[in-house]
């Protein structure tokens, strides 16, 4: 394979789903879109269950989203499950909450074609995300590296994708394609992820894919507005135009109906070329194990 075409659907909360059965609806349009667009993975953003918030009972506090938000995730599955093999698409449903035994995780679930089920919990939590007060969540412990129609792939949530650590982990699997999800209530926000999303393509020579939610559900205490757009990020080399920009949508408000739509390919055999030695600087996977830091 020389490329992979992905699809990358930056959500808007303001869909405002009547049911679970209309949310996963709309879900499906998308796969049908992704598929006859050519794409073999559609990504969806973080929290994009939030718009079943426009179905919450009347009365719910705002502690008590997140069990609704699971509950209503957890009907969802079997709507969704068998649609990528029906459609052709793999889809990562973004993020939802989910129930664990030590608490509520954000978790990022990807429904393959061939039918398998991949799950990745959001690793560093906002202090938003843990305070009792609102959504009390729990963090994952574990980062997990997939294969995926060929390519060697992984899940970095949002905030995740800002933390050198956590990619440092990945340095030595040559992951081909990194996936990032995102929900940022501003501007900055965006900037962030997607900033730290471009420094990981030059920092691991692999393509990254991010998008986030945009818009605000309808029924929301917490999330009045959500500013993001769609890119997929390549190393900045010469055979990719030098920007590090394999294909990118401005970021939105969504508070008109914007919802970016982004397709594009990952250039899998250049990529795995450069990382065999190709590259202008790049010097491999360097974890500067050999380095020691001197505090004065």
């Amino acid at each position: 394979m020389t490329n992979y075409p992905i699809a990358l659907w930056s959500f808007n909360l303001g869909r405002a789903p009547g049911s679970v059965a209309d949310f996963a609806a709309q879900i499906e349009e998308g796969l049908q879109r992704a598929a006859a667009a050519g794409a073999k993975l559609l990504l969806l953003p973080e929290y994009v269950n939030e718009c079943c918030l426009a179905f919450k009972p009347a009365g719910l506090r705002p502690d008590q989203e997140m069990d609704f938000l699971a509950d209503a995730a957890q009907e969802l599955m079997p709507h969704l499950s068998p649609l990528p093999q029906k459609h052709g698409v793999s889809l990562l449903v973004g993020t939802v909450p989910v129930k664990a035994p030590n608490g509520i995780t954000n978790t990022a679930i990807l429904l393959t074609a061939d039918g398998r089920e991949i799950r990745q919990d959001k690793l560093c939590l906002t202090p938003f995300e843990q305070s009792s007060d609102t959504w009390s969540l729990t963090p994952g412990t574990e980062l997990k590296v997939f294969e995926l129609d060929g390519l060697k792939m992984a899940i970095l949530i949002c905030l995740d994708v800002e933390m050198p650590a956590l990619s440092s982990l990945l340095a030595r699997q040559e992951i081909d394609l990194l996936l990032v999800p995102s929900m940022t209530e501003m501007l900055s926000g965006y900037h962030r992820v997607f900033g730290c999303a471009k420094a990981r393509a030059v920092e691991l020579m692999c393509a990254v894919a991010a998008c986030g939610v945009v818009g605000a559900s309808k029924g929301t205490t917490q999330n009045e507005s959500n500013v993001s757009g769609a890119a997929l990020y390549l190393p900045c080399e010469e055979a990719f135009g030098f920007t590090g920009i394999g294909a990118e949508i401005a970021p939105t408000d969504g508070k008109v109906g914007e919802e970016p739509f982004l397709v594009a390919e990952v250039p899998l055999q250049q990529l795995r070329d450069l990382r065999s030695g190709k590259a202008e600087v790049w010097p491999g996977a360097w974890t500067a194990d050999h380095v020691s830091v001197l505090a004065g």
